[in-house]
């Protein structure tokens, strides 16, 4: 990165004396251009009060070749009547010549010319004079490019050790630059002890969130691991350990019966523990994508209190639905789960001849799903965990009612997955109330 910011750098300061060069070249010799055009009028200026003979003098005439000037007198047919370095009955008509067109229309004119024979740039200068004729003075002057060619070593050793101040400063400035940058990469918590960017500050605060959010899920994803390791060594231990006592003949009749039945049980136990979990793993997985429609909540939870009877009769716990019909965006599958999950703790979790009331009614923005039991509660110190994974109040009760641990916390995924909103109300010896607030 440093190496690329100081090519970068160097490029532009390159660039820069290129520009640099070009335009206070063009400028320079627009502002030699026009001092000699101001030079010319004024030699014309002087010639023109001369006398003709002194134009023509040997000596004057080696003179003002000396001097690169060259002076043409033309007639107002554009005829040569004098020039002071050429035969002026070989010259062609020169009233076509820029320069004396636009004196002819305006009394002054001007004009550059290149000469392919001596190199050089002529600048020509014509005035009208006041018989109409046409008085012109030349000047050779050098093209840019053998200015440029007077002036590049000079430039090229100004261009170097530009280049070479610019490499040098950019060095330095790019190590300054990202100098607290190489410290934060090395030391994320270093911001807060030095001198950071007020820019980057967001940035900083950002990647700090995403570390700490790496490392929770990463402790999350350990501790998931364990409890689901140690949840499932469970039933698989009772499986094997009865399995063992049956194969080996160590088991009479009634108690091959009695063991079956556990093995059954712990079998049952584990194929939820199983359904749990990769459930959790469906809702957790951010590329799944759910498909939503429009479901009535209310005819939902009637067919789960439906599904639910018979585990309420075996618990003789009493079942009552309570609302009005009421449609929501949702998942069918997903919501069929929360209920069921709802529905299934309220249950398990209530007391002998206990109630179990949901109510799904409209809202305003949206609808409602309130599931109410009369069962145990919840004491307050543990209602604020109740929706973590494998966390129970009662460790030795949940697993004697058959509880995995996970069913709200899949209630807590799908809630998310619909944008939804959940509450709960609970007091140890009256029961628990769960709302769920369905936004369309």
């Amino acid at each position: 990165m440093k190496k690329k910011i100081n090519m970068q750098f160097i490029l532009v300061s390159a660039l820069a004396v290129v520009i640099t060069t070009i335009i206070s070249t063009g400028l320079f010799y627009n502002i030699l251009k026009n001092q000699v055009y101001d030079d010319i009028e004024t030699y014309t200026h002087v010639i023109e009060a001369l006398d003709k003979t002194f134009w023509d003098s040997e000596e004057n005439k080696k003179r003002l070749e000396r001097d690169g000037l060259r002076i043409t007198k033309i007639r107002q047919d554009g005829g040569v009547e004098y020039d002071s370095s050429a035969d002026q009955q070989e010259m062609e008509n020169h009233r076509d010549r820029p320069e004396i067109k636009k004196a002819l229309e305006t009394g002054k004119g001007t004009a550059v010319r290149w000469s392919a024979t001596s190199s050089l740039h002529t600048l020509y200068y014509a005035e009208r004079l006041e018989n109409g004729d046409i008085l012109r003075v030349g000047k050779d002057s050098k093209n840019i490019f053998q200015i440029l060619k007077n002036m590049i070593v000079m430039i090229i050793v100004l261009t170097l050790f530009i280049l070479l101040f610019c490499g040098i400063l950019s060095h330095y400035l790019v190590r300054r630059l990202l100098s607290p940058i190489e410290k934060l990469a090395v030391n994320p918590d270093e911001s807060s002890r030095g001198c950071i960017y007020e820019e980057i500050v967001p940035f900083v605060q950002k990647i700090r969130e995403q570390h700490m959010n790496i490392l929770n899920h990463a402790r999350m994803r350990q501790e998931f691991t364990a409890n689901v390791s140690h949840e499932l060594k469970t039933p698989l231990t009772a499986i094997s350990g009865y399995a063992e006592l049956i194969e080996n003949g160590m088991a009479d009749e009634k108690d091959t019966k009695r063991f079956a039945g556990e093995i059954h049980r712990s079998s049952s136990r584990l194929l939820t523990l199983i359904n749990d979990i990769l459930k959790l793993s469906e809702l957790d997985d951010g590329e799944q994508e759910f498909e939503f429609e429009r479901v009535n909540l209310y005819e939902a939870a009637q067919r789960c209190l439906d599904m639910m009877e018979l585990q309420a009769a075996k618990q003789e716990v009493t079942l009552h639905l309570q609302g009005e019909p009421c449609v929501i965006w949702a998942n069918r599958e997903l919501l069929d789960e929360l209920l069921y999950n709802l529905c299934s703790n309220s249950v398990q979790y209530n007391n002998r001849g206990g109630s179990v009331t949901v109510t799904a009614a409209p809202a305003a923005k949206g609808a409602v799903l309130s599931v109410r039991d009369t069962g145990i509660g919840i004491p307050k110190e543990h209602q604020e965990r109740i929706f973590e994974r494998f966390y129970r109040v009662d460790k030795s009760r949940s697993k004697q009612r058959g509880g995995t641990g996970l069913g709200l916390a899949i209630v807590k995924h799908i809630t998310a997955q619909h944008h939804g909103e959940i509450m709960l109300e609970s007091e140890p010896g009256k029961g628990t109330e769960i709302k769920i607030l369905f936004c369309n």
